[in-house]
């Protein structure tokens, strides 16, 4: 099968923008509690936007606009996903969101493939920030796991986990053939 929009960067994912009710909390949440840097801010008509990002080739990787309806009962965002290098970075978020008020539910959980933390901010989106692990496994995978352990026991557990699933490969397997599958190598 063809990749019909060419080579592997023609199409690449680069921001989300959602709609708030409260647009300084939550840019004080991204801010200070993610750590985004605010790039610019105005007003686009009514709208009031903030630009937030954490890298410095991007403009903008999150935009917060005004306008979210009031009377919306939940988040219509499933999750917005960060990725960390390491488990120290995980843990260090874990305890960022942990000390903040405007955060809740919070659980810790492997996907065999990826080890999550997942939480609502403040005003209940969902956020995933997750370190990779160097295996694949079949998903939806979900266990909770302790980021309280040693680095060596949570890899020993997310492994065990993947190990434990019938299409269980290496990462770099997994990335090969989906290479072959997406187009982008014969």
């Amino acid at each position: 099968m063809s990749n019909p929009l060419g080579q592997k960067n023609s199409l690449s994912f680069s921001h989300m923008g959602f709609y708030v009710r409260d647009l300084e909390r939550m840019a004080r949440f991204y801010k200070e509690v993610m750590c985004f840097f605010e790039t610019d801010r105005g007003d686009l008509g009514p709208v009031q936007l903030v630009f937030l990002s954490r890298d410095p080739c991007e403009h903008h990787q999150i935009v917060l606009a005004t306008g979210r309806p009031t009377d919306l009962s939940f988040s219509v965002i499933n999750q917005i996903s960060l990725r960390v290098p390491d488990l120290a970075t995980l843990r260090t978020v874990r305890d960022r969101v942990t000390a903040d008020p405007d955060v809740s539910d919070l659980v810790c959980a492997t996907h065999g493939n990826a080890v999550s933390i997942y939480f609502r901010d403040p005003e209940g989106n969902r956020l995933e920030v997750f370190l990779d692990m160097p295996w694949y496994c079949e998903q939806p995978l979900r266990e909770p796991i302790d980021l309280d352990q040693s680095d060596e026991a949570v890899m020993a557990v997310a492994e065990a986990l993947a190990r434990s699933r019938p299409k269980f490969r290496s990462r770099t397997q997994w990335i090969t053939e989906m290479q072959v599958l997406m187009g982008y190598k014969a």
